[in-house]
């Protein structure tokens, strides 16, 4: 056994083409400016008439920076086990599934175990309750803390050569600067070229609405970066 050929094991090794190499000490940069959460709700339309009454629809309080997303001046109520949220704003339009998106501290004063998700992954997500002025809902799964994502418009990504499902490494600079790793892109000809982070992220770091990061396209250990 002793001299049995062992498999080739590889850990942080430098690629051996010089281009390869650079590729990973000089990764491709683009900005994004970046778009803080707060929590919210995504209603279907079974779910706004059981909170709001029979023949309602969402009325927008104003448009948000993705196109055709809107912020509605209907709230909700969360309710977990250990405690409520009031005044949580709905934004539109209504989606094909209700959904809840919350931080880690909100899960925390409501009692509930919500699961890191990509928006519209919802199978095994938590249970929640919602109250509104005309009803109350209990979803069996709904409550996700959303992971941190770029919007990224089809010509943007073709220019940058990403497609849809792709990470990069995103560096907020400053005394709390931080390299968010694992950042989905996500593409489509309806959206604009942003960054989302949720209010625990962002306060961590200090960051605010519009802020512009330092996007990196890389191969090779994400601290390669640093000192960039």
């Amino acid at each position: 056994m002793l001299n049995e050929k062992k498999k080739d094991i590889i850990i942080n090794e430098m690629p051996e083409s010089k281009e390869d190499r650079l590729t990973v000490i000089q990764p491709e940069i683009f900005e994004v400016p970046v778009g803080i959460s707060n929590r919210h709700v995504h209603l279907c339309e079974e779910d706004v008439v059981k909170l709001y009454g029979e023949g309602h629809q969402l009325t927008k309080l104003k448009d948000l920076s993705q196109p055709g997303q809107f912020a509605c001046e209907e709230t909700v109520m969360l309710v977990g086990p250990k405690g409520v949220i009031e005044k949580v704003r709905v934004l539109g339009p209504a989606r094909k599934e209700s959904q809840v998106e919350i931080t880690v501290t909100d899960s925390f004063k409501l009692g509930v175990k919500a699961p890191l998700r990509d928006s519209g992954d919802l199978a095994g997500s938590a249970p929640i309750t919602l109250v509104g002025p005309k009803g109350t809902i209990t979803l069996d799964e709904g409550a996700i803390i959303a992971a941190r994502h770029i919007h990224m418009h089809t010509s943007v990504a073709d220019e940058l050569g990403l497609k849809d499902q792709d990470k990069v490494s995103v560096r907020a600079k400053g005394p709390r600067g931080i390299i968010f790793g694992d950042v989905l892109i996500r593409v489509s000809d309806k959206f604009q070229l942003e960054m989302h982070v949720d209010t625990d992220e962002a306060n961590a770091v200090g960051l605010r609405n519009g802020d512009m990061l330092k996007a990196y396209i890389h191969r090779g250990h994400i601290s390669e970066i640093l000192n960039k």
